[in-house]
């Protein structure tokens, strides 16, 4: 798995994306709205059946003005569906980049957990060899393998050993 990772992210490279980042949420702020759990509930995220219908619906207003309803404010209508779609786009660039990053991270830690068990495991070998200091180091990482207590009924018996 080590060879999927092909280089870490340089200093100067991190300093460059804090501070796109940094731009980034300076531009949005005050431009994007954070709802509640609750705000979310009551909104509510239209169903893709029903981005079909306002499409549709748009579809019609661009095309046959004539059919649309005199009571919709369609200049907002309008400004609503851009957003609507900037937004869409935008989310979806961001979110592949964010997947991006939870999949390399998963390969970072991934490296790192390996490499602690291989550490464990040498500080277990040291243990067994007397080593000075290594009995505190496995009596502490210990703690990281609980061993689950084996019930009388699961134990080995003559008839499942």
């Amino acid at each position: 798995m080590k060879d999927l990772i092909r280089t870490q992210l340089e200093p100067e490279l991190r300093e460059q994306i804090d501070q796109k980042i940094g731009e980034l949420e300076n531009l949005l702020n005050g431009n994007l709205v954070a709802l509640t759990e609750e705000q979310r509930q009551a909104v509510g995220m239209i169903n893709e059946q029903n981005k079909l219908f306002v499409n549709k619906v748009h579809d019609y207003n661009r095309n046959k003005p004539g059919l649309s309803a005199d009571d919709v404010d369609w200049r907002e209508f309008e400004s609503d569906f851009e957003s609507r779609e900037y937004l869409e786009t935008r989310k979806t660039r961001l979110a592949s980049l964010v997947y991006q990053m939870e999949s390399t991270k998963m390969m970072h830690d991934n490296d790192n957990y390996s490499d602690a068990l291989a550490d464990y495991a040498y500080a277990q070998y040291k243990k067994g060899r007397g080593l000075p200091g290594f009995a505190e180091k496995v009596a502490d990482l210990k703690q990281f393998f609980p061993r689950s207590s084996r019930k009388k009924s699961e134990e080995p018996t003559e008839d499942n050993a």
